[in-house]
């Protein structure tokens, strides 16, 4: 019997994206935190420095492409719990909202080790670059789209 490797595509790309999602979102109910504010949480955290909430919310928004009003309730909710802070103009994440990113990403790195483990390099280079260029030409599509 004779398998052949299925072309990627824009639902073999979205099964593999909410897989993962799944994987992270496990944990991450554990911590009472959902995967748009562990993005807005992460996007906070990993900024060279501190940002304003427009532009917090800009980033995130550029991210997961969703609306400003959800993008907006998901930073009040980090604020609410206490894993942002409001330090003048600008929000930055907690000591707390560094723990809970810390804490799930150890709680994840197994099972991400044992998802990626043995693809050969080639075909992660080959499938970064293929990736790249999907997102570049979606997000292309979308400037069209929207006024």
């Amino acid at each position: 019997m004779t398998t052949t490797t299925p072309a990627a595509d824009a639902r073999g790309l979205a099964l593999a994206h909410y897989a993962a999602r799944a994987v992270l979102e496990h944990f991450l109910a554990r911590h009472g935190v959902t995967f748009p504010q562990q993005v807005a949480l992460r996007a906070a955290a990993t900024a060279e420095s501190p940002r304003t909430p427009d532009a917090l919310a800009a980033e995130v928004r550029g991210s997961l492409k969703t609306d400003p009003a959800t993008v907006r309730a998901d930073l009040d909710a980090l604020l609410a719990k206490g894993l942002l802070a409001t330090d003048g103009a600008h929000l930055r994440p907690t000591d707390a909202g560094r723990d809970l990113l810390a804490t799930t990403a150890a709680e994840v790195a197994p099972l991400t080790a044992r998802i990626w483990a043995g693809i050969p390099a080639d075909d992660l280079a080959a499938a970064g670059r293929v990736l790249a260029q999907v997102t570049a030409r979606a997000n292309a599509e979308l400037a069209t789209l929207t006024p």
